[in-house]
């Protein structure tokens, strides 16, 4: 743990408020000692819902990693993961994740981190948007395909 990773994703992301690229969200992923990416929150910029902090900077690690997981990496993020931002981490696979604001500090400035929480172990007929399963046996078909395909690469 290294609090000076830290404090470069709360700068990152009092610096984008300033900068009016979006909301306060940094972070900052570490290997080796060594910062290899970083990513702000560009949701309003971009127009791009899924454009979190964490999100972009897994993107930019994994690009400049040439890889798809961050194996042996740190993530370091100015607050706790949405559960969006969450899966992705953990796809990503990194060693450890560090957060400084909770999901009741975002719930209590107007983000949606913490419902977002209560609301994905609901049933699925009782979320706030309805949701329905359609064609599903057809879809098992491309599960059972690359469940037999030889060549894949796993993750």
């Amino acid at each position: 743990m290294n609090t000076e990773f830290m404090r470069e994703a709360i700068r990152l992301s009092i610096e984008n408020i300033r900068a009016g690229n979006g909301g306060p969200f940094g972070c900052v992923i570490v290997k080796d000692g060594k910062i290899i990416a970083q990513g702000t929150n560009k949701v309003t910029s971009s127009n791009d819902p899924t454009a979190h902090a964490e999100i972009v900077a897994i993107r930019n690690a994994c690009s400049a990693l040439n890889t798809f997981q961050l194996t042996g990496c740190e993530i370091y993020t100015s607050c706790e993961p949405c559960p969006m931002c969450l899966g992705a981490i953990y796809w990503a696979r990194p060693d450890k994740i560090y957060f400084a604001g909770g999901r009741s500090d975002a719930a209590a400035v107007g983000f949606d981190d913490d419902f977002l929480y209560r609301e994905l172990p609901k049933q699925i007929n009782e979320r706030t948007i309805p949701t329905e399963q359609l064609l599903r046996d057809e879809a098992l078909e491309g599960f059972r395909e690359w469940d037999k395909k030889n060549d894949k690469i796993k993750y």
